[in-house]
């Protein structure tokens, strides 16, 4: 699976056309993690190693990939799943959707889900699913931040398209530029993330479509963009 997932990602990744993804499964899990049949001692040291570096490019694709990526989810996300829904840049769920990094309860701690999971919640929230195994309702991952919203089953994928539908309207240079921005100050001091913050608007302010969004903006106009 993530072998499929990581070159769906790349493709077309590149395009002009390209200005949004969405991630979504079909039946009531989103995503349950590893297969723990690749986990056994039968598999060794070396594959369990080539396992959990495929998940991390995987993970740190999506944070470095050029385009917003939203995960839609509809149903139970637990370990590696939960880790991708932490992971994406925005998250839309039903109302029915729970989350979980239960490894610790059959003696394998999320640690990989944990980098995701520690970085999209407060710390203590993250360690108590990381320490307890257990599930948190879709309410609650919205209230800690796991989510962006939850909606109701029915409107999920409305919901999720109307997001998409936005992102896709506008600048896709703009977007990229902003959202590299974005995760690179995250690790800085608060003086280095805004000197690269202020930078950032400076070269944001020399792309095409910047100038062509401040004229429309003046001229009561919808922008053009160039892509």
């Amino acid at each position: 699976m993530l072998k499929s997932l990581q070159s769906d990602l790349l493709h077309d990744a590149e395009s002009r056309d390209l200005k949004v993804i969405v991630i979504s499964a079909e039946g009531p899990v989103f995503s349950s993690g590893h297969d723990l049949k690749e986990l056994t001692a039968e598999q060794g040291p070396d594959y369990h190693a080539e396992v959990f570096r495929a998940c991390s490019e995987v993970m740190m694709l999506i944070q470095n990939h050029p385009v917003p990526i939203i995960a839609m989810v509809n149903g139970l996300a637990t370990a590696a799943g939960c880790q991708l829904v932490a992971s994406c840049d925005i998250a839309v769920a039903s109302d029915k959707s729970s989350f979980a990094t239960p490894g610790v309860t059959i003696g394998l701690f999320c640690s990989t889900p944990g980098v995701a999971v520690g970085r999209a919640l407060p710390r203590k929230v993250a360690l108590e699913m990381l320490f307890t195994g257990e599930p948190m309702s879709a309410q609650e991952a919205l209230l800690h931040g796991l989510l962006s919203r939850v909606v109701p089953e029915e409107r999920l994928e409305e919901e999720t398209m109307r997001i998409a539908r936005k992102v896709a309207s506008l600048s896709r240079p703009v977007l990229s530029l902003g959202k590299a921005a974005f995760y690179r100050q995250l690790a800085q001091d608060l003086r280095t993330a805004y000197h690269l913050a202020s930078q950032t608007m400076v070269d944001n302010l020399g792309l095409p479509d910047a100038q062509e969004g401040i004229q429309a903006f003046l001229q009561k106009r919808d922008p053009v963009w160039s892509h």
